[in-house]
């Protein structure tokens, strides 16, 4: 495979940072900005922005290595909070960051979570600080945003001054869309999470502006626009695809990975603004007007045949690491061993019985998992993920650590898409028809379970049979803690939110199968501190700080 290059310094934030090139750090070759101001120069460095710069390593004193980079650290923390899986580890204090305020057990007894200031959001404003660097659990996916963001941002500048030879206008238009996906993507991810961000175009530096997280998905969404106007301009145009079978690293240009056409890239850019809209609404504050929107919007995004962005794994750990590249692969093998993630008994219990994606993908142990009193409160369990699956045919295989097994949906699929639309036809009155999407994915997926369109199900039974197949269907996949978020989960139980009926297995090995979960998480993380430390919020910025105290 062709080697991923990054540029050798980048001023990301309100500091200087280093980069380190992925598959050889002292490679003499490595682009610098004057060097990239060619065709393949160009077309490097808008590679290494995103797969090096936006998902690896970048500042080995920021990193904190048990969790792993960015596809198995940061997005491990929001499967994490979404109750997908547990840790006890403390690295990033992932052993604290999910675990709920208290557990009320089958015969009324309450177990407060263990780990001082024993919340969430008490934990957060503690360990919030510069002084943590790569243990601050806020920090890391604001980081890597930033610094794709930052690379997009050189890249776009470069694409004016590049001699493309050949249809020189599709390729400068190629490359630019390819930033504006990115930079859409990078803006979504810090609208989703934080209470604030920075917009920023600059080449070099940063600035003080915070803008409110609607501003910021109001910007992510005007960068996705410009993406999928340049997509319409170039059209068929014979240069497109032979220009991006060059950006997309050649390991992930296979199975769902293999270069899209540009329509099925303007139906990605939908998927990824359904999701904007989506994830950052309440279901509750939702209006008719928003959920056809989200119709709307999915009714154009990615079908079942469309090509998405991808990432595969590769002995080398080029893009993935095969054993630590995902949330799947640190969750894979028996939690007593050298699974770093735990999987929640509360996904599990979200499957329905028969469903044979439980079947291929879990066993359950002789006996439970009990885990140091001391870190958690919800965290045993029974269960664990099987590397490569038992291989029951036709079903939808959740972890793979044999090199180029994995394949890793970075931004939307097929399935996403199919639910969004799900759930906003069983919102807007058309229950079957959002049923029969919820069918196609378990079909797709090769879940073996009966149909549940045309059963006359109420719109209660609509939304919980939506509910669950969004947990385990997009199991790993980073969007739980959305999920949570919006649905109220996430809310104290005095408001409504929390879990009641939930399976939670207890320090002596019971399974209780009515306990009552209160999570009462941040909903939206505050700025790090890491980022204000340096770069101090200028005069009219939104607040930085969820006002939210307990």
């Amino acid at each position: 495979m062709k080697k991923i290059q990054v540029l050798v310094a980048v001023m990301l934030l309100g500091f200087a940072t280093s980069c380190k090139e992925q598959l050889d750090v002292k490679n003499p070759n490595q682009p610098t900005v004057s060097s990239a101001n060619t065709e393949s120069g160009i077309i490097n460095f808008a590679q290494g922005g995103v797969y090096v710069n936006g998902f690896r390593e970048i500042k080995a004193d920021l990193y904190d290595g048990i969790p792993g980079y960015f596809w198995s650290g940061a997005i491990g923390v929001h499967e994490l909070m979404g109750d997908v899986i547990s840790e006890e580890a403390a690295n990033q204090f992932g052993n604290q960051i999910g675990a709920p305020d208290y557990v009320i057990l089958d015969d009324g007894s309450r177990v407060l979570n263990p780990n001082a200031p024993n919340t969430q959001i008490a934990l957060i404003r503690q360990v919030n600080v510069n002084a943590n660097q790569g243990a601050n659990p806020l920090f890391h996916e604001w980081w890597y945003m930033y610094s794709m963001n930052s690379q997009m941002n050189k890249v776009l500048e470069l694409s004016e001054q590049v001699a493309f030879a050949g249809d020189a206008a599709t390729k400068k238009a190629v490359i630019q869309a390819w930033v504006y996906w990115w930079k859409g993507f990078a803006y979504s991810r810090i609208g989703s999470m934080y209470y604030a961000g920075i917009i920023n175009s600059a080449t070099n530096g940063t600035n003080g502006n915070f803008v409110s997280k609607e501003k910021m998905i109001e910007e992510a969404n005007a960068n996705l626009d410009k993406a999928a106007a340049l997509l319409t301009t170039i059209g068929t145009a014979a240069d497109y695809a032979p220009m991006m079978a060059r950006i997309i690293p050649d390991v992930n240009q296979v199975g769902k990975g293999v270069v899209p056409t540009t329509a099925m890239w303007k139906r990605n850019i939908n998927t990824l603004k359904a999701r904007n809209l989506l994830v950052n609404t309440t279901t509750k504050a939702m209006t008719a007007a928003q959920w056809t929107q989200v119709l709307t919007l999915t009714n154009d995004g990615v079908t079942a045949s469309d090509y998405v962005f991808t990432a595969r794994s590769n002995t080398n750990g080029d893009v993935l690491a095969p054993l630590t590249g995902t949330v799947a692969a640190k969750a894979t093998g028996d939690p007593s061993g050298g699974a770093t993630y735990k999987i929640s008994e509360r996904l599990i219990q979200d499957y329905r019985t028969g469903d044979q994606r439980l079947a291929n993908n879990f066993t359950q142990r002789a006996t439970p998992w009990i885990g140091e009193s001391s870190r958690g409160n919800a965290f045993n369990t029974r269960w664990a993920l099987v590397d490569g699956g038992k291989k029951l045919p036709g079903v939808i295989t959740l972890s793979d650590r044999t090199a180029g097994a994995t394949e890793l949906y970075l931004v939307g699929s097929y399935e996403e898409n199919e639910l969004m639309k799900a759930e906003a036809l069983i919102n807007t009155g058309k229950i079957e028809d959002g049923l029969k999407s919820v069918d196609a994915v378990r079909t797709a997926q090769g879940a073996g379970l009966a149909a549940v369109s045309g059963k006359g199900l109420t719109l209660d039974q609509a939304k919980e049979e939506l509910r669950r197949e969004r947990r385990v269907g997009l199991a790993f996949r980073g969007l739980s803690f959305y999920d949570a978020r919006r649905w109220g989960v996430i809310d104290p139980v005095a408001s409504g939110g929390g879990r009641k009926g939930a399976v939670v297995l207890d320090r002596a090995g019971k399974v209780n199968t009515n306990a009552t979960i209160e999570y009462n998480f941040l909903d939206y993380w505050d700025v790090p501190d890491n980022e204000l430390k340096y770069n101090t919020a200028a005069s009219g910025s939104a607040p930085t700080m969820n006002p939210k105290t307990k």
